[in-house]
């Protein structure tokens, strides 16, 4: 077996191991799949600014994030049916992620239960939430906090699932016995005052993900949102959505540091997660990726691919001259007028 090395190098290998139509719904986009691809292309014209000759004999990763002292700036976005990649599902996942020091964001649609995906000790563990009915959307975000999710992660990009040709061609369909799929996106769709109310009904950080407008952004802080997470759904909802790593600094500004902002979608290189870091963001997430890890390796398999990119990044930081994640900021970016 070739040795696995890159984020690349496990999406390869799990391409072998996960039913084909499972391979669709986790690896598709939305209808021609443009922003799928931007998301990827837009990192890399993204160039880096290197300054030599500091001293980077050490290097700090770590951040604090919503209460939280973090190893580093990487966390596992919300990805659904961890059993479609392996037979323990989430709670293997939640293994890996509490030996990489990352923290997990478990999907609304998780195939194992948030109390057994707690008893793995991942820290921190957040729960995305599509909105429901209120009642229902209240009894499940009090049993999340309750069994220890420490904060309600909104999906609020989706009104309605964007058209997913390829999921839909292969004929794709969730298992069965998924604990909390008592909705489909675009049943329920969320609104502002929706936002406010879930602040009202939580009495921890609700953090909205999927904005991609500053004007959002501004209502999110209005609203009482703790944290943003600047995201186009992986390119799986409104194809022709710019990359995320394009309208993030767009979304920066308009925080001005208010709330920390985060960012996902097409990261695969450590390059990718210091570039988002100089760019304003307080900690990105990957989704598919760890996903590759767990199909390729399970538990084991998601610490690797963590651990990837933490050593990818901690090489381009040296690289750039930087030694800590604070010393990241926008002169870290090339920009044709340096010269």
């Amino acid at each position: 077996m070739t040795a696995l090395i890159t984020l690349d190098d496990y999406e390869r290998a799990a391409r072998d191991v996960i039913a084909p139509p499972a391979w669709e719904y986790l690896n598709g986009g939305a209808a021609d799949e443009h922003t799928l691809r931007r998301n990827r292309d837009a990192f890399a014209g993204v160039q880096l600014a290197p300054r030599v000759l500091n001293d980077v004999s050490r290097i700090e990763t770590g951040v604090r994030l919503l209460g939280h002292d973090l190893a580093h700036p990487i966390l596992l976005a919300p990805v659904a049916a961890h059993s479609l990649a392996h037979a323990e599902g989430e709670v293997e996942t939640a293994r890996g992620a509490r030996t990489a020091n990352a923290g997990l964001v478990l999907s609304s649609y998780t195939s194992r239960t948030v109390e057994d995906v707690a008893a793995a000790g991942v820290t921190p563990l957040w729960f995305q939430l599509y909105m429901q009915e209120r009642n229902a959307t209240e009894e499940l975000v009090t049993r999340v906090v309750d069994r220890g999710c420490t904060a309600i992660c909104v999906t609020v990009d989706t009104p309605t699932a964007g058209p997913r040709d390829r999921q839909t061609r292969s004929g794709f369909d969730f298992p069965p016995g998924l604990p909390y799929r008592t909705v489909q996106p675009g049943d329920n769709p969320c609104t502002w005052a929706d936002i406010a109310w879930i602040r009202r009904a939580v009495k921890v950080p609700v953090i909205l993900k999927g904005i991609l407008h500053p004007d959002d952004a501004e209502l999110a802080i209005v609203n009482g949102a703790a944290a943003i997470v600047v995201s186009n759904h992986g390119g799986r909802n409104l194809d022709t959505a710019p990359a995320t790593i394009a309208a993030l600094p767009r979304v920066v500004d308009q925080v001005a540091g208010r709330i920390p902002v985060l960012v996902d979608g097409g990261i695969r290189r450590g390059t990718d997660v210091l570039k988002a870091l100089a760019l304003g963001a307080s900690a990105v997430l990957i989704g598919r990726p760890y996903i590759y890890g767990l199909a390729v390796a399970g538990a084991a398999g998601v610490t690797a691919v963590v651990d990837i990119l933490r050593t990818e990044l901690t090489q381009a930081m040296a690289l750039c001259g930087v030694s800590s994640v604070g010393g990241l900021t926008r002169a870290t970016i090339w920009r044709e007028d340096h010269a």
